[in-house]
């Protein structure tokens, strides 16, 4: 219904021309509204995934993945990720804890770096390779590594200082976080709460 100036200053409309009249801008209104949810699901969609990048410094494979979404870890993804922190010097293959994925995400997102890819020193690490490690004199290899369970990684990231990693590491609460400046990286693990390093 269509109102005339003189009607709209007198006020001269009837109550059910004020009824409908309502009903015309409030069925406006949703359909605005309806036209926008597209877009707005669109821009919240992203929120419920979480994606890693990796560029691994011994073998020089790079990944870009999905990891968890719509809910649930991606099994084919995991696969990948599994497969490129594998101990690079026997081929071994361990499953990556997926709160050591977490946790990677949490940083990635808490450092406002999200372009640029985890460095990685060192992922899994099968039990021979520990022993190697630790009877060649490397006195920061653990007897009993969380690396040789899949729930410890060194890593570093282009573009955020070691010691503001290490920071937004720690802030996580997550498990281990471990400053190694001299070696130029960062550990983290899903083990106990605790940190060290300078």
């Amino acid at each position: 219904m269509l109102f005339t100036p003189r009607q709209i200053r007198s006020g001269a409309e009837t109550a059910p021309e004020c009824r409908q009249r309502r009903r015309l801008l409030t069925g406006l209104a949703l359909t605005a509204a309806a036209l926008h949810v597209p877009q707005a699901a669109a821009n919240i969609r992203p929120l419920f995934e979480r994606k890693l990048q990796f560029s691994h410094l011994h073998t020089g494979e790079q990944l870009k993945t999905t990891y968890w979404a719509e809910g649930r870890y991606l099994s084919a993804s995991l696969d990948e990720i599994n497969y490129l922190l594998r101990d690079f010097r026997t081929g071994e293959i361990h499953p990556i804890d997926p709160r050591l994925l977490d946790l990677l995400h949490t940083i990635r997102v808490e450092s406002g770096n999200i372009n640029n890819p985890f460095e990685i020193v060192s992922g899994y690490r099968s039990p021979k390779t520990n022993n190697q490690l630790r009877s060649n004199g490397n006195g920061g290899v653990a007897k009993k590594s969380l690396h040789m369970q899949g729930k410890a990684i060194d890593i570093r990231l282009p573009g955020t200082s070691l010691k503001e990693l290490h920071r937004i590491a720690c802030e996580a609460k997550a498990g281990g976080v471990g400053l190694y400046t001299s070696s130029n990286f960062v550990h983290i693990d899903t083990g106990n709460v605790r940190y060290w390093g300078s």
